[in-house]
């Protein structure tokens, strides 16, 4: 990591309590400019700081412009931009995962870690799928795929064995989840205070991860 990327994860840090303040407020108009800030900052971060793998780094940058698309669409309070939304994490995971191959995976922590997470989905997944099919049926089949994309991420993140990568992959599935289990099965209070957390430190922790030798 060099200084100026450590200045800018600070600087994302900083607007990201800003955004999570406005979510206990309920100010939505500074999460309109907090929110994509900080992801904004945090891709400066990336593109700061010295990689271990200059393809691994690219590949995160991709990923992490169609978080911040992402995260424009899941603002709109119209629903229909939820699947858009939906689709452009599906892009970011899927950016990260030859990411990751690039850095360097372990293929038996992989094997461990997507064994772990099929455990994991099969305990939550069918319901959340439950949910989305009773809400909107076509919504089934990209939950579907978005669900296993986003195993395979974190199977991967496992496989490269390192701690700060492992943690950020599980935070980003644990806030993914958690937008699953609200939207499509219960109401979990504090749940958008919980996800917005969980996302922007696993967001950071990927990013930091660019910088540590497998």
């Amino acid at each position: 990591m060099t200084s100026a990327a450590w200045v800018l994860i600070a600087v994302a840090a900083a607007v990201a309590v800003v955004d999570w303040c406005a979510v206990v407020a309920g100010r939505q108009t500074v999460r309109y400019v907090a929110k994509p800030l900080t992801m904004v900052v945090i891709i400066a971060a990336a593109l700061a700081l010295h990689p271990v793998d200059g393809t691994m780094r690219a590949w995160f940058v991709v990923g992490l412009v169609f978080g911040l698309i992402g995260d424009v669409f899941l603002m709109l309070p119209d629903e229909k931009w939820f699947v858009f939304g939906l689709g452009s994490f599906l892009i970011c995971h899927l950016c990260y995962i030859p990411g990751f191959v690039a850095g360097g995976v372990d293929r038996s922590w992989a094997i461990v870690g997507a064994i772990a997470i099929a455990l994991a989905v099969s305990v939550v997944g069918p319901k959340v799928l439950a949910g989305a099919r009773s809400r909107d049926a076509t919504l089934t089949v990209p939950v579907a795929i978005y669900m296993a994309v986003i195993s395979a991420m974190v199977a991967f993140a496992i496989g490269s064995t390192v701690p700060v990568a492992i943690a950020g992959a599980v935070l980003f599935y644990l806030s993914d989840l958690m937008i699953g289990w609200s939207s499509f099965v219960s109401d979990v209070r504090g749940s958008d205070l919980f996800v917005i957390t969980t996302y922007h430190l696993a967001q950071a922790l990927l990013v930091i991860s660019l910088a540590i030798a497998r």
